[in-house]
């Protein structure tokens, strides 16, 4: 039997940068500001729209500021773009973001190999970027990178996690998103986290980051709604992974999450066949098919009889 779970939670989509990012067809970007503008009519309350990293390093999300000043932005809706350090914001700033992310890990040995930089390091750049969010009325999320299991150093312990998340959120950070980067996390792995996460930091501003390389992302996710975390990132169709980390496959899919927290009656206010229609559009774009079984259902036959399971509650 079910234990409580909430009755609402908010699904970060972060399709647009966290997707798009690991993909090596490149995508006009008049595609992505449809992309977005599509994932925007579903409803959603924050899509992670872009990146101003440095494009050497991304170069997928090298027009970061041509998407953001052209993407139809929608009252209420957040459009939080990734940010590295105070030059990077800088340019977000100018290009007209009104929210931000930053960036770390909770190991040492894929922060060198992801951004140059120990994680102290690191941390003084997010500082840099959280002074100028202030003073500018910018909001910012913090992810934290490598929280249930690290390709460079395996197994990681829950208190460096702890360590590191409540650094972001001492610097000033408004909420955490701590990320099953190479999707290695199991129920217990994510409990031995989230427990004392929870006691530290409360519930309210830690979001779940979590890929479905082995499948277990919605077991993870179901896990954590029992211990009343309420925000969770996904990517439409399951875009995505990790550019810097190896077999870290793609997201969890938005549309499998909508499916699942439907069939347990938790309330989102997104539309799953407005997604749908979202990942359509954008796999013609990548050229792959999209690993989201929920849209892989839909578009066939088969799914085409069952869509009525498509309603929130069914």
């Amino acid at each position: 039997m079910l234990q409580s779970l909430p009755r609402r939670v908010r699904i970060v989509e972060v399709g647009p940068r966290d997707g798009l990012q690991n993909e090596g067809r490149a995508i006009s970007t008049a595609d992505k500001v449809r992309f977005i503008d599509l994932l925007s009519e579903a409803g959603f309350e924050m899509i992670e729209a872009t990146s101003f990293v440095h494009p050497k390093a991304v170069p997928q999300l090298a027009d970061g500021a041509e998407v953001l000043g052209t993407i139809l932005k929608r009252p209420g809706v957040r459009y939080p773009v990734l940010v590295p350090n105070g030059r990077g914001m800088e340019r977000a700033l100018a290009a007209g973001a009104r929210e931000v992310a930053v960036f770390t890990a909770a190991t040492e040995s894929f922060n060198r190999r992801n951004i140059n930089a120990t994680i102290e390091e690191s941390l003084g750049n997010i500082a840099e970027v959280v002074r100028l969010a202030r003073a500018e009325g910018v909001w910012v999320r913090g992810y934290v990178s490598t929280v249930f299991g690290c390709p460079y150093q395996g197994a990681v312990a829950p208190e460096a996690v702890l360590h590191v998340a409540e650094r972001l959120l001492e610097l000033g950070v408004d909420e955490l998103s701590l990320g099953d980067t190479i999707g290695v996390a199991t129920p217990r792995v994510v409990e031995a986290v989230l427990a004392p996460a929870a006691e530290r930091f409360g519930v309210d501003r830690v979001g779940l980051h979590f890929h479905d390389t082995r499948g277990t992302a919605l077991a993870n996710t179901l896990l954590a709604l029992q211990m009343g975390y309420q925000i969770f990132d996904s990517s439409a169709g399951g875009l995505g992974g990790c550019p810097f980390a190896l077999g870290a496959a793609g997201n969890l899919a938005t549309e499998d999450l909508l499916y699942f927290l439907n069939g347990l009656g938790i309330e989102t206010g997104v539309n799953l066949e407005t997604v749908i229609s979202a990942s359509g559009f954008i796999e013609d774009q990548v050229g792959h098919p999209l690993t989201s079984k929920v849209y892989q259902a839909v578009r066939s036959q088969e799914g085409e009889r069952c869509s009525w399971l498509l309603a929130p509650g069914s």
